[in-house]
């Protein structure tokens, strides 16, 4: 499996290109003047942010760290840097922690086609724990900025109307 490795990276958030509805979700770092794009999906970019809150929740009550501190990263390095050339679209994200050098990783891997005879390629990201706290706010910032959610079905409203299989034919506020 071939692997791309990037760390400690001078930037690293997760953002979206496209209006609510035709968005597409991007996981995005970069070190030095090498910046690296993969889309994901909404799905992911919410549970990458839950996961990495636990981690760093988990890493301080039980490794006594200071809290990190994701006011440190200046606002427009949350942004995505354009323009945005997606390597590839991830399949699977995983995260860990190396206590030794006091760093998150989150390695993310290439989604293979079923015809496709080759091994999928794997992009790890090493960051602060005070990037990992920022990009887990940005991406619940940037998760909840999408289309409203129907209280009764729990799909998304688009902006000409929503058709609720739960209404039963009536119509609610």
């Amino acid at each position: 499996m071939e692997r791309l490795e990037f760390g400690p990276v001078d930037h690293i958030t997760v953002g979206t290109i496209g209006p609510p509805g035709s968005r597409v979700f991007f996981l995005q770092a970069s070190e030095g003047t090498t910046v690296v794009s993969l889309i994901i999906e909404k799905e992911q970019a919410h549970a990458l942010a839950v996961a990495l809150a636990q981690l760093l929740d988990e890493l301080e009550s039980h490794l006594e760290l200071p809290p990190a501190r994701p006011e440190e990263i200046p606002p427009g390095d949350l942004e995505l840097r354009l323009p945005v050339e997606a390597l590839f679209r991830v399949s699977q994200i995983g995260i860990g922690y190396d206590q030794n050098r006091d760093l998150i990783l989150i390695a993310a891997q290439e989604l293979i086609l079923e015809e496709e005879e080759r091994e999928p390629l794997v992009v790890r990201f090493w960051a602060t724990r005070s990037q990992m706290a920022a990009l887990s706010r940005r991406a619940i910032e940037v998760v909840n900025a999408g289309r409203p959610i129907c209280a009764l079905c729990g799909q998304p409203i688009d902006p000409e109307g929503h058709f609720c299989p739960r209404s039963n034919g009536h119509a609610h506020d």
